[in-house]
């Protein structure tokens, strides 16, 4: 069984009495859990369909076009409108949908009115809709999705490239600490934003496209760190033990060394994590991130600008990223506190 050494425990029973970080700790982690079955809460799909004595799944199973349900068309079924057909013909057929009965890629349109339209608990548009008539609420759910996916995937791969380069060069030392050195300087001036304006002139970056490029200019910070920390804890008594025991250099640097520094990883997650939320609504605000019509924060902050008559589209994006980076840096201050090496190390 895995089991955490005394002095970790310590370090995790001091996070949960932080109450404000391990609050925000548990909101963002239900918010994560919520966004992964958005479709469940925001979807145009009903979740339920009883028709003739059928039980329908839409929203995790097949296409079902309007004539499996009586309708004339052969494209997916409104299931909004199916509700409705259903209520009228009292037969006993219902269709249970979502709380916000939209999904963020579709337009609805009210006749005689024109989007943006305000919020409307009638029409469940309970952020109201933006310039295109999509609604708010369902665009800010799946674009919080696509922000926290981007942004774990981005803490991942910064992690995995910056820890085994900047644990090498502490390490080894040198002359392969010398010349990476230099490299990671050079590497460091080229301009991100220019490398990502031309990319995006040439060919339409798409999330995996995307978030490489973001990587390929981030990695570089996270080496300074850890090569830092290698050097320092490759002089330590418990490393020469391991080498007189036939410890090769690999052995050393992932069972001995990277364990001893984790502490300082930890603490840098939570703003590795905000600052790539930060990045993507900026680059989605400017033009140059995720492509239309990808739900995004930095879109709707573009179009809430851009229209003030319409509040509730900039007000809307603007709060829930406000909300979102404050449970992440209130994390972040916890995690920070709590694994604080000064109140676990004990001086003989």
């Amino acid at each position: 069984m895995f089991r955490l050494d005394p002095i970790t425990q310590s370090k995790l029973q001091r996070f949960r009495s932080l109450k404000r970080g391990y609050g925000s700790f548990l909101v963002l982690c239900g918010l994560l859990l919520m966004s992964a079955f958005a479709e469940l809460l925001v979807g145009s799909r009903a979740l339920i369909v009883k028709y003739r004595g059928h039980y329908y799944f839409p929203t995790y199973a097949a296409f079902h076009p309007g004539t499996d349900f009586g309708e004339d068309y052969s494209y997916e079924a409104n299931y909004r409108k199916l509700k409705d057909r259903f209520a009228t013909e009292a037969r006993g057929d219902w269709a249970l949908l979502p709380p916000v009965p939209y999904n963020p890629y579709e337009n609805s349109f009210e006749e005689g009115i024109y989007p943006p339209t305000p919020p409307s608990f009638s029409q469940r548009h309970f952020l109201g809709t933006d310039t295109t008539g999509r609604d708010v609420l369902a665009r800010l759910f799946y674009g919080f999705r696509i922000a926290m996916t981007f942004s774990l995937l981005f803490l991942v791969l910064v992690y995995v490239v910056g820890i085994a380069i900047g644990c090498a060069m502490g390490f080894f030392g040198g002359v392969f600490d010398l010349l990476m050195q230099r490299a990671i300087e050079i590497w460091s001036n080229i301009p991100f934003l220019y490398i990502v304006i031309i990319v995006a002139s040439i060919v339409t970056p798409n999330f995996l496209l995307l978030l490489g490029i973001v990587v390929l200019f981030s990695w570089t910070d996270m080496t300074y760190y850890m090569r830092t920390a290698a050097y320092r804890e490759k002089a330590r008594d418990y490393v020469a033990a391991a080498r007189v025991l036939g410890a090769g250099s690999g052995r050393i640097i992932f069972r001995h060394i990277l364990p001893n520094v984790l502490s300082l990883t930890v603490t840098f997650m939570p703003f590795t994590i905000s600052g790539a939320i930060t990045l993507l609504t900026a680059l989605d605000f400017l033009g140059f991130g995720l492509p239309p019509p990808t739900p995004s924060w930095g879109e709707l902050l573009e179009q809430g600008t851009s229209n003030l008559n319409a509040p509730w589209i900039v007000s809307s994006a603007f709060f829930a990223l406000v909300i979102v980076l404050s449970l992440v840096t209130f994390i972040g201050e916890a995690i920070r506190e709590a694994f604080d090496p000064k109140k676990f190390t004990i001086y003989q």
